[in-house]
Formats: structure tokens, C-alpha cells, sequence
């Protein structure tokens, strides 16, 4: 199938992506300092947050993030992992991290671990190389644990980097089914419950990691014109270059829009690449807006932030679901008496977008709720970690999903909250395009079931709703009847 095929575009879009970064540091930095911030870059502790902007300067900071983004991509491919909309997710991930925690260095222990764990359970690597990229949350811990501990050796870093990957596949799929798809950072939800057992063991042995605080400033004339060069070409190669009629990709885009975005809502799958490509340059724009907005800093973590949300718009975030997300942590500034500027809070607006799912299930008053408790919650939760965990809003966010999904099940939507049982690597390893014509004929309570039957291989994912009734029949968990 056409749709099938356009998968092949990722491998060389992502390269070609790597190298438009690389060439982002050469033209706003200095080359001379490529090499000499490199190895800065990887004798650094790593702990959030470390911009890498500020400490190499953006020459090395981009190139070391085009670098890391290759290593991916083509992890991914010679696994032989299937290409889909989390492909999109991982990259963004990791090319926005490998600004501000992720090198060339420390993120290789963690992947042998995760590789080691596929070899133990008699399984291909392909099952969870995505895992393994995810898992680098915790890249800063095995920094800190060759550079910065007061035990440290690089052969204890290596060692501690094999041990997180080979524990975090497990303990990653349970924390997906407590979630109920409501948080988008999954594994950020895992590194930060294995990172608050890490710490405490740490300080026992006379040990104490603490976060620090890197921050560049006075990038964002620069930044800006990236930004929006980049996200504008998404959004015309979406419209014109991705082998459909604009009118279709317009109308395809429209009805990702109707989506909450829970947790698995592989849209590159569901709507096809154009629609993709259109949410992925919107939703960039929307990200940077926000840091203009708010008076904020366009730098690495910041950065990071929005390509985080870019990769995304892949899998689960649009315009509709994210903004109210934005607007609670805005409002929750304020409300703290701090100005939304402050760094971490110019974070939490970014990332904390992981809760869009909530906006885009419930309604975007709770939405803004779920903003707004997080931009409160993600101050504390980086305590307990010590900067180990760069998916910190994702831990906040698991936290929040956890306690406001049952919470709102009981007094909003009235039905009984159950425990998703899917399983979490079955999101890495589905490619088929899935069939979404039905959407507008059908009900979900009576033909979704005969269409799944008639159609296994087009399996709907269970939050699309039928967008005739998108408030009662919206997100049914498996065996749940429409009331």
C-alpha cells in the first residue's frame, strides 16, 4: 500500500533532519568549537538540567544532537524494528534530549542493558530497541555515576547504565497499564520511580546527587528563524509533498483534530503522512509561541521541549488537546507567585503537554486543571530524583494521571475505571495503516466490534471515538459497552 510505503521516509527524513541540525550549530556557532565542546559535553555529570548550549556552545550542542539522532534512526532500522508514528515519537525524544542530557557517551550502557534483557528473555532485539532508546532517561545517572559520584569510575557508569536497561523493560510495561493511556511519557513515569529507589540507596552510601541549573540565554533571534523555517517546511511538504491532494491532507489533519490523543493513537498510522507532517510544523509553532509569549528562552532544554512536542504529533498531541495543558501550567505560575518564565516552569508549559490526553478525554477545562496541578507537582518531583530522571514532567505526569483519571472517571464521565491491560511493546511493533472510514457511518458500541472481526489486521485504537458523538462514545476501554 502507498501509505505503507511512505514509512521509507523516515530513515533518510531523519538524517536528513540530523544533518539540518548539525548545520544549525555550524551557522549560529563556532566550528573551532566542536571538538573541544564534545568531550566537554561527555566528561560532563549530565544532571537536569544541563543545557549544552551553555556549557559547549551551540556548535557542539547541535552536532552531538544530529550525531545521537543518526545513532537512533539506525538503531531502529538494522534492528529491524517497524517504522510507525512512534518511530517520529523517539526521534524527537532523543534529538531534543541530546541538547541537554543525552551524548555520544552515556547513552550506550543503557542500550547494551536493554539488549543484554532481550538476549536473557529469548527474544528479538526489535521488540525493544524502542524501549532501549526511551530508557536514555536515565543517560544523566550513568554520567554521574563514571564522572560525578564520589565512588565514580567509568566502569561503575557502564555497569549502572547495563543494570537500567536491562530492569526498565519490566517495570515500563506495568506503569503503561496503571496509566490508562492519560500520560504520554510513559517511560518518564518508569525512570522516575527506579531514579527515587536509586537516590535514597545513593545517600546511604555516603553519596548525594543534587540538580543543577545550566541555562543559555540570548539565542532566540537565531532559534526563532529555525524554528520557523523548519516547522513551515513540515507544514508545505505535509500539504504538497506527501503524494495526496492538499484538500485530503486538509481534511485528514481536521479529523485528527477530533482525536483525544490517549494512549495509542499512532496517527501516522490512522491519517497518513500529510496530516502528520501539517500537526508536527503547527504544533512546533504552537510550542515556540508559548516560550515567546511567556518571555522565555529559546536554548537547549527549551528546545528540547519542542521538538519533544513535534515528535509527538505523531502519536497523541495536537493543538486542541496541548494548549489547555499550556494554559493550566500559565495559570499555575501565577498562582505560585512565580512568573512562567522561571526555567523550570518554561518546561513544564513544553513538556507537560504529556498530559494532553486528559484535555482531549475529558474537555480542555481539565485540561487547564491538569496544567495547572502539574506546574505545582513537577517543582517537588524534582527533588526525589536529584536531575537523574531528564523525563521529570513525565514522572509528574504519570503521578497526576494516575490520581485524576479514576478521580474524573467517577464524578465526570460516570463509568468504572479499569486497568488498561495492553500490552506496551505492541506500540513499537505495529506498522499497518489503520482503517478509519468507518469513523463517520458507524457506532462504536454495535459495528466497531463486526468491523474488527471482518478486519483484524485494521485494529482501531481503543480511544477513537465515532466522531458523531465524540462526547458519549469517546475513548471506550476494551469490553466497555457506550452507556
Amino acid at each position: 500500500m502507498k501509505h505503507t510505503r511512505s514509512y521509507q521516509y523516515i530513515l533518510p527524513g531523519t538524517i536528513v533532519f540530523s544533518i539540518f541540525l548539525m548545520l544549525i550549530g555550524i551557522c549560529i556557532g563556532d566550528a573551532s568549537e566542536i571538538l573541544p565542546g564534545l568531550w566537554k559535553i561527555v566528561t560532563m555529570q549530565d544532571l537536569l538540567i544541563t543545557d549544552y548550549i551553555d556549557i559547549a556552545g551551540p556548535a557542539a550542542a547541535f552536532v552531538n544532537a544530529g550525531l545521537v539522532t543518526i545513532i537512533s534512526i539506525c538503531l531502529i532500522w538494522l534492528a529491524k524494528d517497524p517504522f510507525n508514528g512512534f518511530t517520529i515519537v523517539e526521534m524527537g525524544l532523543m534529538a531534543g534530549f541530546s541538547l541537554f542530557g543525552k551524548n555520544l557517551f552515556n547513552i550506550w550502557p543503557i542500550i547494551l542493558g536493554t539488549w543484554l534483557y532481550a538476549r536473557y528473555q529469548r527474544e528479538p532485539f526489535s521488540k525493544y530497541a524502542s524501549v532501549a532508546l526511551l530508557s536514555t532517561s536515565l543517560a544523566p545517572l550513568v554520567s554521574y555515576m563514571a564522572l560525578g559520584s564520589v565512588h565514580a569510575s567509568i566502569p561503575l557508569g557502564v555497569l549502572t547504565g547495563v543494570a537500567v536497561g536491562f530492569l526498565l523493560p519490566s517495570l515500563s510495561a506495568y506503569t503503561y497499564k496503571i496509566q490508562n493511556g492519560m500520560n504520554l511519557y510513559n517511560m518518564g513515569f518508569a525512570c522516575g520511580l527506579f531514579a527515587m529507589m536509586v537516590v535514597p540507596i545513593l545517600t546511604a552510601f555516603g553519596d548525594k546527587p543534587d540538580s543543577a541549573l545550566y541555562w543559555s540565554t540570548g539565542h532566540n533571534t537565531e532559534l526563532v528563524t529555525v524554528l520557523t523555517v523548519l516547522c513551515t517546511a513540515f507544514i508545505l511538504v505535509g500539504f504538497f509533498g506527501s503524494g495526496v491532494p492538499s484538500w485530503a491532507v486538509w481534511a485528514g489533519y481536521r479529523r485528527l483534530l477530533t482525536t483525544t490523543g490517549r494512549v495509542p493513537s499512532d496517527y501516522l498510522r490512522m491519517f497518513g503522512t500529510g496530516p502528520v507532517l501539517v500537526n508536527i510544523g503547527v504544533n512546533g509553532l504552537i510550542g515556540m509561541a508559548y516560550i515567546l509569549l511567556i518571555g522565555g528562552d529559546l536554548n537547549g532544554p527549551t528546545l528540547g521541549g519542542i521538538f519533544t512536542i513535534m515528535g509527538f504529533s505523531a502519536f497523541g498531541k495536537h493543538p486542541r488537546n496541548i494548549i489547555p495543558v499550556m494554559v493550566g501550567v500559565w495559570m499555575g505560575a501565577y498562582g505560585m507567585h512565580y512568573e512562567p518564565n522561571y526555567p523550570a516552569l518554561q518546561l513544564a508549559g513544553l513538556f507537560g503537554t504529556t498530559l494532553a490526553p486528559i484535555s482531549g478525554h475529558f474537555g480542555a477545562p481539565f485540561g487547564v486543571l491538569a496544567g495547572f496541578i502539574h506546574s505545582a507537582l513537577v517543582l517537588q518531583t524534582g527533588g526525589p530524583v536529584a536531575g537523574l530522571n531528564l523525563y521529570n514532567n513525565g514522572f509528574s505526569g504519570g503521578l497526576i494521571a494516575i490520581v485524576l483519571y479514576p478521580t474524573l472517571t467517577a464524578i465526570v464521565r460516570h463509568r468504572r475505571p479499569k486497568m488498561r491491560d495492553a500490552d506496551y511493546f505492541d506500540l513499537f511493533g505495529e506498522q499497518a495503516p489503520i482503517n478509519m472510514s468507518y469513523w463517520h457511518t458507524h457506532k462504536p458500541e454495535t459495528d466497531e466490534k463486526t468491523h474488527l472481526q471482518e478486519k483484524p489486521d485494521t485494529k482501531m485504537p481503543e480511544d477513537e471515538p465515532d466522531a458523531t458523538d465524540l462526547r458519549s462514545a469517546d475513548d471506550l476501554l476494551p469490553g466497555e459497552k457506550q452507556e
